[in-house]
């Protein structure tokens, strides 16, 4: 076996790859930026060498510089992750030469299947249905329009290097095939250093179901089941799980054979992905392979027991897979969320700082994944398991130059509703602060009607949240327990503050009965009863609720449970009550005396300021273009400029018919959150 691999990535999939390493007994490697000087695959790897600067187009994705610190170290292998060099033939070719095992495919494979329009192309010579499309290159925007009036609206327009949801966009008119081409073309060339474009017919409320391949260089090739990943957001993946609830057995079979003969086609080696979109009666349509690990990947692992890193190692060390179609059993069901640095209140947009809380939900296995591509675990036992991969810690930050993923929250339960109920208590646990992200949206994913079903499509969050996430309302069932909490909680923290030290002489403070709880818009009257074990909570309408909790003031997680039901609260602590943040919901929850709540009622509310004559910058960024001049007159919808964070181009348009008195700000400007770029009459 290899005794010592580089890794050839960062964040993340890097951290994820070293700990199979280590427990492999193989040392590795990290690069890294000057961005990532103090990251945590460089912490974890046993060395680390430093690669250039911040954007990847000057270190991560510069394959002589990659070479160089394979050469300094001695690295027998190395492993791409997922983005960068990962789907690189020429990278593959250059190890070759240096006598390096790539972690990864065959460079034929890799050209043959990583460039989407050559594998649309072989995928059609196998006879294998693909979606209608154009494959040729694409030259300008005019003949980008040609085509897809030819193919029919609404398109699809795809980077054939792309991944990852970049470089793609969606165009129901001319206008929008070419303003969709050349941003694809832009951050193609960005992201990739590829800008071929090419175009297909995008197939309305498709589901996005993927089947991961495994194959040696032997001839052997097995299907690992599917993944469901059919809630997206602008094309990049959000919520995935394994097995999908919508396919049949037949269907998984049908699938996961004609996966395995493209794969045998190529002469494909490693670990894989083949992407189709399967329409209401379950026909699928090939879309893609992915000659890569998926960043899904894990919740795979956890219904077959199978660790895909280390057998990607040792498929690229030569062996043979160690197991048959007939060895691979799908136990238990497993979700993914994954927690972007993006605030969902600002229609998802980047969000990047210091991460100055990051406490994620103890994790805990069940016994799913195991090393010897066995599952060891009792489904029947109703226990369930945590895993969180991630590249991020506490007081590190959050880069504008890479992907905005912070982390991978899984959990595995011996069915569906099991594995959900897992996921929803994680996420109430998981804190984080110091930036934007995504966590009350993705809770609040779990609760919806829809996702419970499994009856989503791609369209999910576009159809669902056709304004953006504004938040989550807590029914009425929720609230009341909620309210029961925030109430037994004050009681309690009211308890201590009567016990503080150097309190004036002859005055005691009382603790009463009699509270006025108010959290979203209503107020309750309650009153309280405790005892040694909690406190029994009792509104005006006569109805109790038994509170049980060890919380104590300060502590940031309350685990309650309320009539003997578990409740995991995000608690923050605000004058005369609490912050708290549960199922996706965030709310202000005051407990006050019937008196202090009489005077609350003739209190004014603060409104906020008028911003609706300007453009604010919605996330820290770059300014590309500036599309507009001052004395304009700009009509809604129109573009007015366009920034780019994260790789992704923003284009922020006109929210009304209005004219342009002032511009404050260029192209090649920084930009923070709420900076004014622009000014209208």
């Amino acid at each position: 076996m290899f005794k010592k691999i580089l890794i050839a990535n960062r964040g993340e999939i890097a951290c994820r790859v070293i700990k199979t390493a280590r427990k492999m007994g193989i040392q590795t490697v990290a690069i890294y930026s000057d961005a990532d000087r103090n990251a945590l695959h460089v912490k974890m790897a046993d060395e680390a060498v430093h690669i250039g600067p911040p954007p990847a187009n000057q270190s991560y994705i510069v394959i002589d510089k990659v070479l160089d610190a394979i050469r300094q170290t001695g690295a027998e292998a190395v492993h791409p992750g997922y983005g960068f060099l990962s789907e690189n033939k020429l990278f593959a070719e250059a190890l070759a030469k240096e006598g390096v095992a790539f972690i990864g495919p065959p460079a034929g494979a890799i050209e043959s299947m990583g460039d989407k329009i050559t594998s649309k192309k072989i995928a059609q010579e196998a006879n294998v249905s693909t979606v209608p499309g154009y494959m040729g290159l694409i030259e300008d925007a005019d003949e980008a329009v040609k085509i897809s009036n030819e193919i029919g609206y609404p398109v699809m327009i795809k980077a054939s290097a792309g991944g990852g949801g970049k470089g793609m966009r969606i165009a129901w008119s001319d206008d929008e095939a070419r303003e969709g081409f050349q941003s694809s073309k832009n951050e193609a060339a960005n992201s990739f250093g590829d800008d071929r474009i090419f175009i297909e017919k995008f197939v309305t409320q498709p589901r996005h179901i993927e089947i991961q391949v495994l194959a040696d260089s032997h001839g052997n090739c097995i299907y690992l089941g599917e993944r469901e990943c059919s809630i997206q957001r602008r094309n990049q993946k959000v919520v995935e799980e394994a097995p999908s609830p919508f396919l049949d057995e037949a269907t998984r079979k049908a699938m996961g054979e004609q996966s395995c003969a493209l794969a045998k086609a190529v002469g494909y080696a490693s670990a894989g992905t083949v992407e189709f979109i399967v329409d209401g009666e379950r026909n699928f349509y090939f879309l893609e392979m992915n000659t890569r690990l998926q960043v899904e990947h894990p919740v795979t692992e956890l219904i077959t027991g199978v660790d895909l890193v280390e057998q990607m190692i040792r498929v690229a060390y030569g062996e043979k897979l160690a197991m048959t179609q007939d060895d691979v059993t799908l136990t238990g069901w497993a979700i993914e969320n994954r927690l972007y640095a993006e605030d969902p209140y600002r229609g998802f947009l980047p969000s990047i700082g210091r991460l100055t809380r990051y406490r994620p939900p103890v994790e805990v296995a069940a016994g799913p994944l195991e090393t010897n591509g066995k599952w060891h675990g009792d489904a029947a036992s109703g226990a369930t398991a945590v895993r969180n991969d991630t590249g991020v810690y506490e007081g590190g930050e959050i880069s504008m130059y890479y992907d905005p993923m912070i982390a991978k929250l899984c959990t595995w339960g011996p069915d569906r509703p099991a594995a959900i109920e897992a996921m929803r208590n994680a996420l109430d646990g998981f804190e984080v602060e110091g930036i934007g992200h995504n966590l009350p949206f993705v809770a609040a994913v779990m609760d919806h009607e829809i996702f419970i079903k499994g009856d989503m499509t791609t369209a999910f969050i576009e159809e669902q949240y056709p304004e953006g996430f504004e938040g989550v309302t807590l029914s009425d069932a929720d609230l009341t327990r909620i309210s029961a909490a925030a109430a037994a909680m004050y009681r309690v923290a009211e308890i201590r503050r009567t016990r503080i030290s150097g309190t004036m002489d002859n005055h005691e403070r009382l603790v009463g009965t009699e509270w006025v709880v108010s959290a979203q818009g209503s107020q309750q009257a309650v009153s309280i009863a405790a005892d040694a074990e909690g406190s029994t909570v009792t509104f005006a309408d006569g109805t109790s609720h038994r509170v049980a909790s060890d919380w104590t003031p300060g502590d940031s997680i309350a685990e309650l449970e309320i009539d003997g039901a578990p409740m995991v609260v995000k608690i923050d602590k605000i004058t005369s009550g609490f912050r708290m943040r549960f199922r996706g919901a965030d709310i202000k929850v005051t407990v006050r005396t019937p008196r202090q709540a009489e005077l609350a009622d003739l209190m004014p509310e603060k409104l906020p300021p008028d911003t609706s004559k300007m453009l604010l910058c919605p996330m820290p960024g770059l300014v590309v273009k500036i599309d507009v001049a001052v004395g304009d007159t700009v009509q809604e919808g129109q573009a007015l400029c366009t920034v780019e964070a994260m790789k992704m181009e923003n284009i922020l348009r006109a929210e009304k018919t209005t004219t342009v008195t002032k511009i404050n700000a260029g192209p090649g400007d920084s930009l923070a959150v709420d900076d004014v770029i622009m000014e209208f009459e």
